[in-house]
């Protein structure tokens, strides 16, 4: 509008103007540190600050809910970040800020959100599954080592292995353990060991920074760990580390000395397993033939008492034979008063058997008479 010759604008129109113009501006990379960070579940939008280290200079920035979520990189105050996007004004106020359309961590965040990706990736795929973990071999014939050139994980493995259990065979494949041509190189020496043969397999590094341990993190040993043809045991980094080959071997050790505890029994161990289990088979041994003997000794006894045993039985039954023969014997019944008469060679039963004047027979217990029939 006009006043007084010249040409004035209101606040919204100029805010309006310069939103137009920023918009014209192209997409671009902002390198800070996340400060003031808030989000409400309410909101639509995430709100942060972006400053810059060095100067202290800041810039306020805006990001759809949605997409920050999605980007899932639980971000923390402090955090160094890379934010694409492009400066937009907030006409209402008339405020500066930048629009971001996704976000990166910078450095070692970066590496880090990486992994974090794969490691949700091959978890999908069942890689750190604990259905997939096999046992180790009791007594592994032929131990592979995977470890560094002159490492002290290569030392503290071999020195531990033959102090627990001295017969022990063990390959040592040194390769790369750290560096651009580290991934590969694990990956190929793993191959090499299954066709040599081996029982089990020790993957050892000693401790080193983020960066250092970041090989035992790539995909191609993540999958060339958890698709070998043999158990692997992984010793990486100190016990706070966890590159992903931890979570794909079947077994993880916090140490390389811990490592070879786990892939050879300690022969000292063994030998007392070994004389305690004679002893006791000495004393099964022992007690087993001593119970054989009693029963051999009881065994001798029966027989000895045996025949004196079967007269006494046999007796007993011709004495209860002898006993009701006697009872069922006609003298028993003449015992008591009873007599047999009888005529001739027939014994009378009836007074119509005989007439007046027969002569009869008549046997008591003790001897006999004859008679005349009245």
């Amino acid at each position: 509008m006009e006043v007084d010759g010249r040409k004035v604008y209101s606040v919204r129109s100029f805010n309006s103007g310069v939103a137009r113009y920023l918009s014209k501006l192209p997409t671009l990379w902002i390198e800070g540190e996340v400060t003031e960070l808030r989000r409400q579940q309410r909101w639509a939008s995430v709100f942060f600050t972006l400053k810059d280290p060095n100067e202290g200079a800041t810039l306020p920035v805006q990001m759809p809910r949605g997409q920050f979520d999605a980007l899932e990189l639980n971000l923390a105050e402090g955090e160094r970040v890379h934010v694409f996007g492009r400066a937009e004004l907030y006409e209402q106020r008339g405020e500066l800020r930048l629009k971001a359309l996704t976000i990166e961590r910078f450095g070692i965040g970066a590496h880090l959100a990486a992994l974090e990706r794969l490691k949700k990736t091959l978890a999908a795929e069942g890689l750190f599954e604990e259905s997939r973990k096999r046992a180790l071999p009791r007594f592994p014939r032929l131990i592979g080592l995977v470890t560094g050139n002159d490492a002290a994980a290569k030392r503290d493995v071999l020195t531990h292995i033959v102090q627990r259990f001295p017969p022990a065979n063990v390959v040592v494949a040194e390769t790369y353990v750290q560096g651009p041509r580290a991934a590969a190189a694990i990956t190929t020496a793993i191959a090499d060991l299954c066709r040599r043969g081996v029982d089990v397999i020790v993957l050892a590094r000693g401790g080193g920074s983020f960066e250092d341990l970041l090989p035992f993190s790539d995909e191609r040993v993540v999958r060339a760990v958890a698709d070998c043809a043999v158990p692997i045991v992984s010793a990486v980094g100190h016990e706070q580390d966890t590159p992903l080959c931890d979570l794909a071997a079947d077994v993880r050790a916090s140490t390389p000395t811990a490592a070879a505890r786990l892939v050879v029994p300690d022969l000292a161990e063994l030998r007392e397993q070994l004389a305690r289990t004679r002893n006791d088979l000495h004393r099964g041994a022992k007690q087993t033939a001593g119970r054989s003997g009693q029963r051999l000794m009881s065994a001798r006894d029966r027989l000895a008492r045996a025949p004196l045993l079967a007269i006494e039985r046999r007796r007993g039954r011709i004495d209860t034979v002898h006993a009701r023969l006697g009872a069922l014997s006609p003298l028993a019944t003449l015992e008591r008063g009873y007599a047999i008469v009888h005529r001739g060679d027939e014994v009378v039963r009836s007074a119509a058997q005989v007439r007046a004047g027969d002569a009869i027979g008549v046997r008591v217990a003790e001897g006999a008479f004859g008679a005349t029939v009245d």
